[in-house]
């Protein structure tokens, strides 16, 4: 066995345990620690792969800051798991029959799955001479011009994610000032000041 093919079952074991500890730990904390732990793993594919540009990436956006996010999001919420737990037996039915359903549909579906012997050669296809266009530079033409369509749609699709986010999460209470840019930029010297006649000695 060569060394790329031991890093490679090593990082792909322990991707693979990460992931399932991921759905299995019951502290949510342990959980986005397990998740970080399968990022990093999964960047060391990608560098086995020869992408070290998508390996940067991994580590640098979805560890550094959105499994940090998780994290921070997590052990701020203070969420009650054991009373989240208490209607789980109830529902312990019908995630049995959906879970079966999914077993069945994955069993046809790699049961039925064929590989192309041209599958390979056109995933190089957009790339023009791969020996000559960096990692980076061949992801950009990649993504620049054959996949530009489905590129585009991937941002209008977390756009709007983004915003339905926003949306769910806002929260309007009583008793607090909001700021109004329309009204403040609308107002006058009528509307903003007001001008009293005090009495002398009497104070204010």
């Amino acid at each position: 066995m060569t060394a790329a093919a031991a890093f490679f079952y090593m990082f792909a074991s322990v991707t693979v345990a990460s992931a399932v500890m991921v759905i299995a730990s019951r502290n949510p904390v342990h959980s986005v620690l397990f998740l970080i732990l399968a990022f990093v793993n999964a960047a060391g594919l990608f560098l086995l792969l020869g992408a070290e540009f998508l390996a940067m990436i991994l580590v640098v956006v979805y560890v550094g800051a959105v499994a940090v996010l998780f994290l921070f999001v997590v052990m701020m919420l203070d969420v009650d798991f054991a009373e989240l737990r208490q209607g789980f037996l109830q529902y312990l039915p019908i995630g049995l029959i959906i879970g079966f359903i999914f077993l069945v549909q994955l069993a046809l579906v790699v049961g039925a799955w064929t590989i192309d012997p041209g599958a390979l050669k056109a995933g190089l296809s957009p790339i023009p001479d791969p020996a000559k266009v960096t990692n980076t530079e061949a992801l950009g033409l990649v993504l620049y011009t054959k996949y530009v369509y489905y590129f585009q749609a991937s941002g209008l699709v977390l756009l709007v994610a983004m915003i339905g986010a926003i949306v769910l999460t806002l929260r309007h209470k009583d008793g607090v000032k909001r700021q109004n840019v329309a009204d403040q930029v609308a107002r006058t010297k009528a509307t903003a000041m007001e001008v009293r006649k005090v009495p002398s000695r009497t104070g204010v």
